[in-house]
């Protein structure tokens, strides 16, 4: 019976691993908290970012100036790049610490791949 108990708490704390982890072991997903203000916050900019993008189709149909939309597109440019840096920060203050605490350090050499892709 003792080693039931063992294999059970086992599990449990494998489980609570997974759903606690900030990065999956492949890097492809995070789990983010849908009730958390920093989900709230990304959702709300993309929100943002699909509303412009929508007025920018808008004006393009109504035959608006160009330079007009030019504005436009370039307000969208900054909307994303303010977008990329609070996700960013997010990464680097959780799953880049976190990953650097348990040890794995090529997350280090991902960030600055990621960086390097991003500063193109």
């Amino acid at each position: 019976m003792e080693e039931k108990e063992k294999e059970k708490a086992l599990e449990v704390e494998k489980e609570a691993e997974v759903k606690t982890a900030c990065c999956c072991p492949t890097g492809k997903s995070k789990h983010r908290d849908k009730e958390g203000k920093e989900y709230k916050s990304l959702i709300c900019r993309l929100n943002r970012i699909e509303g412009q993008i929508r007025g920018i189709r808008n004006m393009v149909e109504n035959d608006r100036y160009c330079v007009d939309i030019l504005m436009q597109v370039s307000a969208v440019q900054s909307a994303l790049n303010a977008f990329n840096k609070e996700l960013l920060a997010q990464h680097i203050n959780g799953c880049v610490i976190r990953d650097i605490r348990a040890g794995k350090d090529e997350v280090v050499d991902e960030l600055v791949t990621m960086l390097q892709k991003l500063m193109k």
